[in-house]
């Protein structure tokens, strides 16, 4: 179902899964000339060494990670709802929609890293060993986003207006999570703010490992882990504990 999912996207276009491909890197594209070439950005300020072309990988792994949390809350209200007659007239493991989002978000994902990985190579030559831990950085992030997803699929059957209010949702993030400039360009007094956003935490860290070369932050690594398992588990939860009435509403 998760193969049917990507196919089916870009089914009857005419380069069909190259799309996957060429979306991240057009945006990349678009993005690096508006903000370095048009708004004439510095990473970190005007004081920091970083050129152009490592402005648009710090750029790229913020917008990577953003889009996969947001892909996951943006489709997940309406997954029930579009899959109607799975509640109806068969047996069938309803949670498992969100699993096929997530796996679907994770695909995207993993092109758009592939992408990464060439221009890191084109931009500097080689690329950091502590890419490896890239995947352990992001598994939190794909437990916390299964979990809201549970949540806001099960939701979303009941008050059809989340949909709306997870669009906007994702809008904002963008801006309220560190895509476009690292937390250390803001005053010391506005980063605890940000930091109760969770993508700050998963942006940063892979910003480390992915370009910086650096090993991530491996306690609160592990905190994360604990908080997303909770979330997991909550929406899980949830998920079941509100299916009895889908039916009902559908």
């Amino acid at each position: 179902m998760t193969k049917r999912e990507v196919v089916g996207r870009y089914r009857g276009s005419v380069f069909g899964l190259a799309w996957s491909f060429f979306n991240p890197v057009l945006m990349l594209a678009v993005y690096t000339f508006v903000f370095s070439f048009v708004f004439k950005s510095r990473w970190g300020g005007d004081a920091s060494p970083i050129g152009r072309g490592e402005f648009a990988m710090m750029l790229f792994v913020g917008m990577t990670v953003h889009a996969l949390f947001a892909e996951c809350i943006n489709r997940s209200p309406l997954l029930v709802l579009q899959n109607a007659s799975y509640v109806k007239k068969v047996i069938f493991p309803l949670e498992i929609f969100p699993v096929i989002a997530l796996c679907s978000a994770v695909f995207h994902m993993f092109i758009s890293v592939v992408v990464l990985i060439v221009g890191l190579l084109f931009v500097s030559g080689s690329v950091h060993w502590t890419v490896l831990f890239f995947p352990a950085v992001v598994l939190p992030l794909f437990m916390i986003s299964l979990g809201v997803g549970w949540f806001l699929a099960a939701t979303g059957v009941y008050v059809r207006d989340i949909a709306q209010a997870t669009a906007f949702l994702a809008s904002v993030l963008m801006f309220l999570s560190p895509v476009f400039y690292p937390i250390s360009a803001l005053p010391e007094k506005y980063r605890i703010w940000l930091q109760l956003n969770p993508l700050t935490f998963f942006i940063e860290e892979s910003r480390a490992v992915l370009v910086s070369g650096k090993l991530p932050d491996f306690p609160t690594l592990g905190l994360y882990y604990c908080v997303s398992i909770l979330v997991a588990w909550a929406g899980y939860w949830w998920f079941q504990s509100t299916r009895r009435g889908f039916a009902d509403v559908l």
